[in-house]
């Protein structure tokens, strides 16, 4: 291809095979399904009339697919063609809050060791520059896990008195932090 007199080549994505990349393909999937999961759980709350915890997860889906839109870009970036995968099934079936909160816990708890799974995978292949992508990851899983479990906490001690959880999650704003200006960029742009 030439433009004004200079040649240019075309740029073609093809797939590079290591672990790190295989693994980046896989947490594509696993954010996406988490993502659909928080959807699952904040639909339950809001036909339960609790706004904010219903606000709180439907939050927590968007930034699950923001996420993997971040690895979505990376891998894009680094001319590594991504699959769109489908979605693991979610629950949806749930009797009471502190079920659904211990869910979101287990599953950021998931998060984290697949996210370390795919540190270590970088760093066993000497990828620096996907080590690199990963640390931001590891400090938002550090994040993720203490807000759930504080929430978790606050739905034990509230003792069914659910408007004690929504006034927290009001009074407190979590999940509220705004844009992390040290966030990966999303493919198609953060919603």
């Amino acid at each position: 291809m030439y433009i004004r007199g200079m040649a240019l080549s075309t740029k073609r994505i093809e797939r590079q095979e290591s672990r790190f990349n295989e693994l980046l393909q896989d947490q594509v999937r696993n954010e996406f399904t988490a993502s659909q999961q928080y959807i699952a759980v904040a639909v339950w709350f809001d036909s339960e009339d609790l706004p904010r915890l219903a606000a709180h997860f439907y939050r927590q889906a968007l930034e699950e697919r923001n996420h993997a839109m971040m690895i979505v870009r990376f891998l894009m970036d680094n001319d590594i063609k991504p699959t769109i995968p489908a979605t693991e099934s979610v629950r949806n079936d749930f009797t009471e809050t502190r079920e659904l909160v211990a869910l979101a816990l287990e599953q950021e708890r998931e998060v984290t060791e697949e996210i370390t799974t795919l540190a270590k995978a970088a760093r066993d292949e000497g990828n620096y520059i996907g080590e690199q992508f990963v640390q931001w990851f590891l400090k938002e899983q550090v994040e993720e896990v203490s807000q759930m479990s504080t929430l978790l906490t606050v739905v034990d001690r509230a003792k069914g008195n659910m408007f004690e959880v929504e006034n927290f999650l009001a009074r407190e704003g979590v999940g509220e932090h705004g844009e992390d200006p040290t966030a990966p960029p999303a493919a198609g742009g953060a919603v």
